[in-house]
C-alpha cells in the first residue's frame, strides 16, 4: 500500500474511534493489518476548559446623614 492510503485508514480508524464505532474501527485495523501495517494506538485527547466564575457583589446606596 502506498502512504496516502495508509495515512487515510489511520484518520479513518481515528475519526471511528472518535464517534464511538469501535467495531469499525476494528474493520480497518484488519485491512492495515493485512497490508502488513500496524496500526498506532490512537489517544483521544479533549480539550478541558475551565469556565471563569463571576461572583455577584452586592452594590449598596451611599449611606445618607439622618439631618
Amino acid at each position: 500500500m502506498k502512504k496516502h492510503w495508509i495515512a487515510a485508514l489511520r484518520a479513518e480508524r481515528e475519526a471511528y474511534l472518535l464517534a464511538g464505532l469501535v467495531e469499525r474501527a476494528a474493520q480497518v485495523d484488519a485491512v492495515l493489518a493485512s497490508s502488513g501495517v500496524a496500526s498506532d494506538a490512537i489517544v483521544v485527547e479533549t480539550a478541558a476548559v475551565e469556565p471563569e466564575v463571576e461572583q455577584a457583589k452586592v452594590v449598596r446606596g451611599r449611606k445618607r446623614k439622618k439631618a
